[in-house]
């Protein structure tokens, strides 16, 4: 299997140098780019399964080139950024970053976020069948070629379901993975998010298995 490829974006060397190192020892294949303008080039060449990119570059800002980049070709981003004010944070989320990691950060702490995302994003674009595209990266699902238009949380039940379909998943599993309730046995949430679902996706993709749980059934 090929290695992921890991695309930085920081204009500090002494940063560049020690993420690159540390990714490289992970297994990762790593590009690097020290500022906006060079950033958005290298991404469109280099194909990356993940940018990690600082907020202040020379150029351009990190936030001009996530929009950029996710204009082009969506990715994962993590952001990097010795700001700890909210509305940057969110500006940078609301743009296309997924995660953001605030300076001084620990390389161990970098990493199991650079594996979660890369995870989060590793259903493909027909995880169940050619008429249902999910696209986690993007977070966007076609039905026959018609988006349809799902909460966030509509799309992380969707999502879970869909990275191992025709399997079923337990109401506790489905509260831990996309709730993050741990041990809890109220399914009444579970419920409502699959009759709305439904509405959506039609009543033949979601089978529920009584007393158990739910699948993504593939059609």
């Amino acid at each position: 299997m090929a290695a992921q490829r890991i695309l930085i974006v920081e204009d500090d060397p002494t940063i560049v140098q020690a993420v690159a190192e540390r990714l490289i020892v992970e297994g990762f294949e790593v590009a690097t780019a020290a500022d906006g303008p060079a950033g958005v080039t290298v991404a469109a060449s280099f194909l990356p399964d993940l940018l990690v990119l600082d907020v202040m570059l020379p150029g351009f800002d990190g936030l001009e080139v996530c929009r950029q980049v996710q204009a082009a070709r969506p990715v994962p981003v993590l952001m990097l950024t010795a700001r700890d004010d909210e509305t940057d944070l969110l500006v940078g989320l609301g743009v296309g970053a997924d995660d953001y990691v605030t300076k001084p950060f620990s390389m161990r702490e970098l990493v199991a976020r650079i594996r979660a995302l890369l995870r989060r994003s590793a259903v493909t674009a027909a995880v169940a069948h050619e008429k249902l595209k999910i696209d986690e990266a993007a977070r966007r699902v076609h039905l026959e070629g018609t988006e349809l238009h799902l909460t966030p949380t509509e799309f992380d039940l969707l999502a879970c379901l869909a990275r191992d379909p025709g399997t079923v998943m337990t109401r506790s599993v489905l509260l831990e993975a996309v709730w993050n309730w741990v041990g809890s046995s109220d399914s009444r949430v579970i419920d409502t998010h699959v009759k709305t679902l439904r509405r959506k996706l039609g009543t033949s993709w979601i089978r529920t298995v009584h007393g158990v749980g739910y699948a993504l059934d593939r059609q």
